[in-house]
């Protein structure tokens, strides 16, 4: 509901924005035809009358008329689009607030799948915390059913150690939580290490044997605010408003309160309001310079230009009206990082261009900096935007002139090769991936990657508009693999909008006390996605690429030749069965690449994954390990 009421939203604010800009047209076409009505008019009554004293008389009434009119259109005209570029800005700033909020509930969320892995606990949890830690962070806790048990940092959190559920003060809104399966936010409150800061609380709840959810407890962030988005308020403020963002205390209060501002009051405000973590989150917005534009002016002109002056001031009001108009559109289509265009340019760019040439090849590029977010951190945000800069540049440097670029946002960009075909781009793609590109800090030159995916229409999707995604979904691919590398689109999957969580997956995997295994849940297309490189290694493979091929990417080739059919049924009988709780449990001998067998466990549970169907998440022990575990015993 919450995605359609935007939709709406944004669907007004364009047709509003569509009727500002035919009214200014019209306006502008029927100021000119007065003119000539007028010039007409003149000369009717000069023959008419031939009286030279009514001729300034009526130029200077027909004049002031013209002026007066023209005036009022321009004011009115410049005061809309004023307003109409307040509300877009309050509308993209409010997504980049909801965006940096989500930066907390992410962690939450991840703290959440180790746990659900786990079946309900998490080793390590201090180290597990310490890597999840951001600079906006004040603790990360975990409360198995309801209680407080673990804090990171520990020091000075003691006091945090409380049964939610029940407390005086966070007892409904816990409860609320837990009842509705949802996330939830409290605050702000003030923090006992001084500053506010916002609670936000992730339920977790597990799949027990007869397949039910049962409440394990949250995973819970304490996120410190205003600095979770001041770079997004100081942006707003640069960028010439003023501002105030309040929320409502939780879900279950109306009472609100201030998260930051730079002006307590603002005169009749621009408004976004959306909903997030259960709050209603309100951002008011207003142009510091206030809403009076151009009235200055309007005194005098009115009170003595002649009619040879005002038209001189009417043809140099138009072009600086149309001149403003352009370079708004000009900054509305385009990023202010980098130069490119941003994705509204994009998709009007790519229209205009299929219209021109409907029958054309084209390649679609999505890319992006590999580990960006490191680049930001050890290097500052300043060293960030100069890899953004570099990638662009090394994108106009590498494709044609008449090839579309974009930045997207954050780190990710795309690009449409107009007129080509795959088979003609892959060089240029394959040698603009692996350029080496390079930034300073201190006067030392740092290395940075990119990864890069890229599909052909009609080859790949029958829809232009579907080319970004399917070159997103191959730029997955890449990132599943190892990074910095690029590959094209295989038409294997569904196209779908990849979720930037999924890049955690090796991170993850590569913590987990075991080898890891994904594969397709199938009982003749088994196909392998993913091995952690514990499994890889474990198998005598030196990559993931090597352990593809070793498998011809089979799980059944994993398995001894004698065992295969034996363990294959095992499996997809206990799946099939009510109890088994989409678990499997099953020994067999592990074939490694060197022709040798080792004694196994695998643990195994099937996932529907939106991608590829039905998977197997597998967990897999070598038994010698254990066996000598517990002969120490």
């Amino acid at each position: 509901m919450g995605n359609s009421l935007k939709s709406e939203k944004m669907k007004d604010c364009q047709t509003e924005k569509n009727a500002i800009e035919y009214r200014t047209i019209y306006g502008t076409e029927r100021n000119r035809m007065q003119i000539e009505e007028t010039d007409e008019t003149m000369r009717f009554l000069q023959k008419q009358y031939n009286k030279k004293w009514m001729l300034p008389l009526l130029t200077f009434v027909v004049g002031c008329l013209i002026l007066t009119a023209f005036i009022h259109h321009s004011y009115d005209t410049n005061r809309k689009q004023v307003r109409m570029i307040t509300e877009l800005n309050a509308s993209t700033y409010a997504e980049r607030l909801r965006d940096d909020m989500n930066r907390g509930v992410a962690i939450a969320d991840a703290l959440k799948a180790i746990i659900i892995s786990g079946n309900g606990t998490i080793d390590n949890f201090e180290k597990v915390s310490e890597n999840l830690m951001s600079d906006f962070v004040q603790s990360i806790q975990i409360a198995p059913d309801g209680v407080v048990t673990e804090i990171y940092p520990a020091e000075g959190n003691e006091a945090g150690k409380i049964d939610l559920l029940h407390d005086e003060k966070r007892g409904e809104i816990c409860r609320y939580g837990r009842d509705n399966n949802c996330v939830t936010m409290q605050g702000p409150f003030d923090l006992k290490q001084g500053g506010r800061g916002i609670a936000v609380r992730y339920p977790v709840y597990l799949e027990v044997a007869d397949g039910n959810p049962v409440f394990w407890g949250f995973t819970i962030v304490i996120i410190r605010v205003p600095e979770i988005f001041e770079e997004s308020v100081q942006a707003l403020t640069e960028f010439g408003y003023d501002y105030c963002l309040t929320k409502t205390v939780s879900p279950l209060s109306e009472e609100r309160e201030r998260l930051s501002f730079s002006k307590e009051d603002l005169t009749n405000p621009v408004t976004y309001t959306f909903e997030f973590g259960g709050c209603t989150f309100n951002l008011a917005v207003t142009p510091k310079d206030g809403w009076k534009q151009g009235r200055k002016i309007l005194p005098n002109l009115v009170l003595g230009f002649f009619i040879v002056l005002f038209l001189t001031g009417l043809v140099a009001g138009i072009l600086v009206i149309e001149f403003h108009r352009e370079a708004l559109k000009k900054i509305a289509i385009t990023d202010p990082l980098t130069g490119l265009l941003n994705r509204d340019g994009f998709d009007e760019q790519i229209k205009s261009a299929i219209q021109d040439t409907p029958d054309a090849h084209c390649v679609g590029i999505q890319t992006d900096i590999d580990d960006f977010k490191f680049i930001n951190d050890m290097y500052g945000h300043e060293a960030g935007d100069t890899a953004l800069r570099i990638l662009a540049q090394s994108m106009r440097n590498a494709f044609e002139k008449d090839a579309i670029l974009c930045r997207n946002g954050g780190d990710e960009f795309s690009a449409v090769l107009i007129g080509m075909t795959e088979a003609e781009a892959k060089e240029k793609i394959e040698k603009f991936t692996m350029q080496p590109r390079y930034i300073t800090q201190n006067g030392e030159k740092r290395p940075f990657y990119i990864s890069l995916g890229y599909a052909e229409y009609p080859k790949d999707c029958d829809d232009v508009s579907e080319l970004i995604r399917c070159a997103d979904m191959a730029l997955y691919a890449v990132k599943l693999h190892g990074k910095h590398s690029c590959c094209a689109y295989e038409g294997n999957y569904k196209v779908q909008n990849r979720s930037r969580l999924g890049f955690a997956l090796q991170d993850v995997s590569r913590n987990l006390p075991g080898a890891f295994l994904i594969y397709i849940a199938d009982k003749t297309n088994d196909r392998i996605l993913f091995a952690n490189q514990e499994l890889i290694e474990f198998a005598g493979c030196k990559d993931f690429d090597e352990f593809l091929a070793y498998t011809d990417q089979r799980f059944r080739n994993l398995i001894h030749p004698e065992e295969q059919d034996a363990v294959e049924t095992s499996i997809w009988e206990q799946i099939d069965s009510e109890k088994s709780g989409n678990n499997d449990y099953v020994k067999f001998r592990f074939a490694k690449k060197d022709g040798t067998y080792r004694p196994v466990f695998d643990h195994g549970r099937i996932v529907k994954n939106r991608y590829y169907g039905n998977v197997f998440y597998v967990l897999i022990m070598d038994c010698a390990l254990i066996d000598s575990y517990y002969d120490k015993m």
